[in-house]
């Protein structure tokens, strides 16, 4: 069985301790950027610094009187500060802190996210590089089309993977924005300059315009990126379930020793994580839905959306981290049965050569349409048998082997043919 891995960072960035922290870390960086300019001192920055420090506990006793989380965290640490307190918080309004400490948050999530989407694109290398070479059919509307290779397939997951990381890459270099502008945004009580020393601390850019709030499109772009992610790995979830079905049993999830798959069949083995990740990018993708629900508010300023995003952001992260992980775990160990892939694409005697046949023909100066009804009859008719032979079809029909020699019809069968190019899409990826 593949190594289990552990979600506890990520949950750790979105629990309740975490979350004043960084409004610590904000209020913090805005008391340096005063200081900076000289209208905080030495002395009452060191004694800030020191003594600023908050308890859940009491964070909570004080909300229940005050009905106002940040009142409660500023008092709670205004009371470990003492004198010098007076500093903290001055001439902000709380969405300042709020959402600068959410970009946070927000970035520091996508650290993981971003090491994740690696290890993932690292293994479809791996896996890829491994069946470069490894025939298998391909499917159109579920039905055998062509020969190609099952590395092929996966270098189209990978292509998904890469592009997947360079959106979320774009959309977290957008919510990487903080503000410190006080009501509506006008800098009524604290100055521009203030905002971009301290945001310039914190790793962040200054928003270039905040109504009070940093606008919710950013968030939105941000958790649409996160339903991408989720896009990709349930694309190759489904496909991997297809496969593993017993009819076709070209690949299958790792199975490992003592594992049952079902209470009443001791036969099964079900592809049981890539159904859990079809089913939890469900989730990601409905959060995304309530994401551009907020970008509309009242106003400057309403907290309609604040409710929403204390759901939608820690579950949606937590969830792509979990998802990325186990994903990473089915591609690592994904059993591949090269010579099934191989029966299968040799059903009905090598049905789905039938365009290089059709090629030959009009190559030989028969028309498309001529050469079509000949390839479609005796394709069909192998087609509509249970042991029917496309090859041996063509083999004993007149107006095939009248234009096309016994080996030219044999060499319309051979793979090689149409994996010629493989290289080249190969060469793309680096692989």
């Amino acid at each position: 069985m593949i190594e289990r891995y552990s979600l506890k960072e990520m949950k750790e960035i979105w629990e309740l301790e975490s979350k004043f922290n960084f409004y610590l870390q904000v209020e913090l960086a805005v008391c340096e950027a005063y200081n900076e300019i000289g209208k905080i001192s030495d002395e009452d920055l060191d004694e800030i610094k020191k003594k600023a420090s908050f308890s859940i506990e009491r964070i909570d006793e004080i909300e229940k009187e005050v009905g106002h989380d940040v009142i409660a965290f500023l008092t709670n640490v205004n009371e470990n500060v003492g004198e010098a307190s007076r500093f903290i918080h001055m001439g902000m309004t709380s969405s300042d802190v709020i959402d600068t400490a959410f970009a946070l948050q927000i970035k520091k999530s996508a650290e993981i996210i971003l090491k994740d989407l690696d290890k993932v694109i690292q293994t479809i290398k791996d896996k890829a590089t491994e069946h470069r070479d490894t025939v298998c059919i391909g499917r159109s509307h579920g039905v055998h089309a062509e020969p190609m290779t099952f590395g092929v397939k996966l270098c189209s997951w990978l292509d998904n993977f890469q592009r997947a990381k360079k959106r979320f890459e774009t959309a977290l270099e957008d919510i990487s924005v903080g503000q410190i502008s006080g009501p509506v945004g006008t800098y009524s009580n604290i100055s521009p300059e203030i905002e971009e020393i301290t945001c310039k601390k914190l790793g962040l850019a200054p928003a270039k315009i905040s109504t009070q709030v940093i606008s919710r499109d950013r968030h939105a772009y941000f958790m649409q990126a996160l339903a991408l992610i989720a896009c990709a790995i349930e694309q190759c979830a489904v496909e991997i379930r297809h496969l593993q079905r017993t009819e076709v049993l070209e690949v299958e999830e790792a199975f490992k020793k003592g594992q049952k798959g079902s209470s009443a069949m001791p036969h099964k083995k079900n592809p049981i994580s890539s159904e859990n990740l079809s089913g939890l990018a469900r989730i990601v993708k409905s959060n995304s839905s309530a994401a551009l629900d907020n970008i509309a508010l009242w106003h400057e300023r309403d907290i309609s959306h604040s409710s929403v995003e204390r759901v939608i952001f820690p579950d949606s992260c937590i969830l792509i981290d979990y998802m990325l992980n186990r994903f990473n775990n089915v591609v690592e160990g994904l059993v591949v049965h090269k010579d099934n892939m191989l029966k299968n694409a040799s059903l009905f005697g090598g049905i789905v050569y039938s365009q290089r046949v059709l090629l030959q023909l009009t190559e030989k100066g028969l028309t498309r349409e001529q050469a079509y009804a000949i390839v479609q009859r005796n394709a069909l008719a192998a087609f509509n048998k249970p042991d029917g032979n496309f090859k041996q079809n063509l083999l004993n029909d007149s107006e095939v082997t009248s234009t096309l020699s016994t080996e030219e019809i044999e060499n319309c069968f051979d793979s090689a043919y149409y994996l010629r190019n493989i290289c080249e899409i190969y060469e793309r990826f680096g692989v």
